[in-house]
Order: C-alpha cells, then structure tokens, then sequence
C-alpha cells in the first residue's frame, strides 16, 4: 500500500463513511506516526509500560475520551470510553493497543505499531462518533509478552458488556484468520546447599546441577512431542562464583499447544520433571505457572468484513501458516467475546519476529504506512458494526456457535 489511503475508494458497504474515516487517519497522519515511533524508541518490558500507556492515554483523551488510567489493578493498563451521538446502550465495540517490549531486545515484536494503530482507530471512529450509537472502547493492554495483561483485564471487568474485539498485529505476511497456540510461563526455582566447590563439594547441593538436568529432560521429552507442541526456556540465575557450589539456580521456561488437552498434560508432565530434577540433586524445587493464554476462537463473520475492508487497498490476504504460530493473550480475550486479532506485514516474509531484524524493521516507512492502513481498517470493521445491527448478531450468533 503505496498510494494515500484517502485515493481509494473502500469497499462496501458504507464506503462514503469508510472513506471519511481514512481522510480522519491520513489528517492525524503524524500524530499517529509520531506516537509509533516514541514508544519504539523507548521500550518498557511487560507490565512497565508507564510511559507508553501514559502517551497513549493522552493521545486519546485529546480526542474526547473519557479515560481511566490506570484501568482495573495494572497500573499500565488504559480504558477510554466515547458514547456515540445516536444514543443507546449497543453495540459497543472494543478497540485494542499493545505496547510492552521485549526485555534486552526492544519492540521486536512491533508493539509500537499496534499502540499507534489501536489510537489511530480510535482517533477516526472518534471523528465520526456523533452519527454513531453505542459506545467506542478503547483498551490500553499491557504485558502481551510476558504474564497475560490482558487476563487481568478480563478479571477486572474491563470486556464486560463489548459485542467485539479487534486488534491489528505486524508480521511478516499479511494473514487475516488467526490461529495461536495455548502457553503458559513458568519459573522455576531450585535450593540447595553451598559449599567450597574444590575443598568441601560434598558438603553442597548443587541448584545449578538441577536445572542443567531439566534443560537435559527437556530436550529428551521433545522427541515425543508433537508438531503442535512447544517447549522452551533460559537461565536466569546460575551461581555468583565458579568456586561456590551454587544455593539457588532460576530458570523461566514456556509451553505451548494448539491442542488445549494436551496442553494440560503437558503441564503436570513439566512439573514432574523439575520435581525429578530435584530428587536427583537432593535440592528442592518451586514451580510457579503464570500468564496462561488461551488457543484462539477466531470469529470468522468479523474476519470477512475485515478482510473485504483491506483488500480495497490492495492488500493480499494469505493462508494461516501453522508452521509459523506463536501465542497471545487475545485468545483469553476471544473465548468470551467475538474477536478478531489479523496480522498485516510491515517487512518482507522470512524476517523472523522476536529478532533485532523485525526490531528495526517496526520503525521503517513501510511499517509506517501499515500502521496507517491497520488503525484505517480496523476503524471501517468497527465502523460496520455500528452502522449494522445484522452484523453484531451474526458475529454473536458465530460465537455460539449458532451459525
């Protein structure tokens, strides 16, 4: 997408009100831009995104929200509410923003560009809120990466009462329909004994030793796992001295599925395996599971509309690539209302995300341009579901499963 979102012609239906919302986000062109690029050039690891979630608030109250920050218990966390001129209690239609960073890396994962185009969005259905009904809501979402923000959010009340959810997210192919897999964060601890590692080491218990050993399990249980299936972790903490047997070793490990069944038992089959590490080693184990994220319940009814906005701009859509999944926490989100979450490239297919490459490709003209294009389609999908109350109930009656 090269040419001004405003040369097009949307697709229909209502394309004369989809075209006013493309000339709102091409008028705010550098404010969203703007915005893209200093949360890029300040990254905030998961649930620290203080700076960030405060722009983001601001940019929005400027544009008539009313705004809670924070929003629930996380103090990044973001709501803004705009009640449309029509009047009534429906639909309202949540529009999202990520904005955490990856810890030593940045936003390689392009948070920043989905920070901007969630305010994008929400800055053109703004423009058009007096001849809308229901409410715009906009969610300010922390800690994707890591601890599941959006969970909280979730326990906190703050998607009560929305008819839909969307949220655009960059990658290196343009794929509306979304797959994720379930996963989980783990930390796991181990204690035992110090001790002179050349003149006492049989007085010690080695915590290091234990998780070398799980690591070791680790690899050995990936044999028989399936295709579906992840598993993966660092070190944290290994010692403070190569001649001090170490007391304490801390790993942070993830498993992932896209088969929820699995994926349970590959939860009790972690746990079993630190436990054996630490029989091995005399030491003791903690194993703490946080930040669980859902499979994703992708609405397909929302997907088309989507779908049908972007092509207008000449964007090819492209089949899900399952060899290529990751997770989220919109899943959490997609299991209780209609919900979509497409990915629009802002680099060319093979740049792997979560990499110092698609780090810098998230501040390029071209992620800049999708950026745009994202908050303008989002804004038209939205846009269809105030205009169309056949819609709203089609999605929901997706959702059911009555469709």
């Amino acid at each position: 997408m090269t040419r001004p979102l405003t040369a097009v012609r949307p697709a229909e239906p209502f394309a004369e009100a989809k075209a006013r919302l493309a000339a709102a986000v091409e008028a705010h062109r550098q404010e969203i831009l703007e915005l893209s690029h200093r949360i890029h050039a300040h990254p905030e690891p998961a649930f620290e995104e203080h700076q960030a979630a405060t722009w983001v608030a601001e940019a929005i109250r400027r544009h008539g929200f009313e705004v809670e920050h924070p929003a629930g218990r996380l103090a990044t966390a973001v709501r803004g509410r705009l009640r449309g001129g029509r009047g009534g209690e429906r639909p309202r239609i949540g529009i999202l923003a990520e904005y955490d960073a990856l810890p030593g890396l940045g936003h390689g994962c392009g948070h920043n560009t989905m920070a901007a185009s969630g305010v994008g969005a929400a800055i053109a259905l703004a423009s058009l809120a007096p001849e809308l009904p229901g409410e715009i809501v906009f969610l300010g979402t922390p800690a994707e990466e890591r601890g599941s923000g959006k969970q909280f959010m979730i326990d906190d009340g703050l998607f009560e009462g929305l008819d839909a959810v969307l949220l655009f997210h960059p990658s290196d192919r343009t794929q509306v329909a979304c797959e994720l897999l379930a996963s989980e964060d783990i930390d796991v601890t181990f204690h035992g004994l110090q001790a002179h590692a050349a003149s006492e080491p049989w007085m010690g218990r080695n915590a290091l030793d234990a998780l070398v050993l799980l690591f070791s399990a680790i690899g050995l249980w990936r044999q028989q796992l399936p295709q579906h299936a992840r598993v993966h972790g660092i070190v944290i903490e290994g010692g403070t001295a190569a001649n001090i047997i170490p007391d304490r070793a801390v790993g942070r490990f993830m498993i992932r599925s896209t088969d929820q069944a699995w994926f349970e038992q590959m939860h009790e089959r972690f746990r079993r395996l630190a436990e054996g590490a630490a029989l091995q080693t005399d030491t003791t184990v903690e194993v703490v599971f946080s930040g669980g994220s859902s499979t994703m319940n992708d609405n397909r009814t929302l997907a088309d509309r989507f779908r049908a906005n972007l092509a207008a701009y000449g964007e090819a859509d492209h089949p899900v690539d399952r060899a290529h999944l990751g997770s989220s926490d919109m899943g959490n989100v997609s299991q209780r209302v209609p919900t979509i979450h497409p990915s629009i490239a802002i680099c060319d297919e093979g740049v792997p995300g979560h990499s110092i490459r698609f780090r810098d490709a998230a501040a390029t003209p071209r992620a800049d341009e999708t950026t745009l294009l994202a908050a303008t389609v989002v804004a038209q999908t939205a846009y269809e579901l105030f205009a169309d109350p056949a819609l709203v109930d089609a999605v929901w009656r997706e959702f059911r499963g009555e469709a």
